[in-house]
């Protein structure tokens, strides 16, 4: 069943006006890759509301001082001492060179110096993140992620990636199963924001389930 724009906003209620938006965005491409039942539709809107600040941040925010890159990636950025090391010092407070020098190398990425970094930092309703991602994510739903980055700031792409993702990855089977944490572990790598997103999950589950 489709979701209404009063069901979006109860349970993303800092998404303000944008429901109006979002909401043909999320149905069109819930439907296109199976996030169908209410139970996938519950997980689904919860952790891409955690992800993208309630529908509100579609670009990765990468404006970190020194201290907050030493806490967010620690094995690259903090010293054994465990305050920030030489590196998180002198880039802190520059995100272009932070997404260059923290995503060169991976995820399809040249090096610092290519700007892929920050060409490709995350985007989207489920942060896709890197050239080889954001090609897969193109592929998969018909549009040139590679060539024209910026089209994952818009509702309809930012939505239909994040379903493509989820699907790509098996979340609609965890999502049947009631394995919350092991979709947050898909999406994030760990348990980062668990809170929030099991609050949003409960929300989701009471409108929707």
């Amino acid at each position: 069943m489709p979701i209404t724009e009063q069901q979006l906003l109860q349970i993303l209620p800092n998404a303000g006006q944008r429901v109006g938006v979002f909401v043909p965005a999320l149905n069109r491409a819930m439907i296109r890759f199976g996030i169908t039942s209410n139970v996938r539709a519950a997980a689904f809107l919860a952790q891409v509301g955690h992800e993208s600040a309630q529908l509100t941040a579609l670009i990765e925010n990468l404006n970190y001082g020194a201290q907050g890159l030493a806490n967010t990636w620690p094995a690259r950025y903090r010293g054994a001492d465990g305050k920030p090391n030489a590196l998180a010092i002198q880039i802190a407070r520059n995100p272009p060179l932070i997404a260059n020098t923290t995503y060169a190398g991976r995820n399809g990425n040249g090096p610092v110096s290519s700007g892929d970094g920050w060409l490709y930092r995350g985007r989207g309703l489920i942060q896709i993140t890197g050239r080889a991602n954001y090609r897969a994510a193109g592929a998969g739903i018909g549009q040139p992620l590679e060539d024209q980055p910026q089209l994952l700031e818009q509702p309809d792409v930012a939505a239909m990636s994040a379903a493509w993702w989820w699907s790509a990855n098996g979340l609609s089977d965890l999502a049947d199963a009631g394995r919350f944490d092991d979709i947050t572990r898909r999406i994030n790598g760990g348990l980062n924001g668990q809170t929030e997103r099991l609050a949003l999950w409960a929300k989701a589950k009471a409108v929707l389930v």
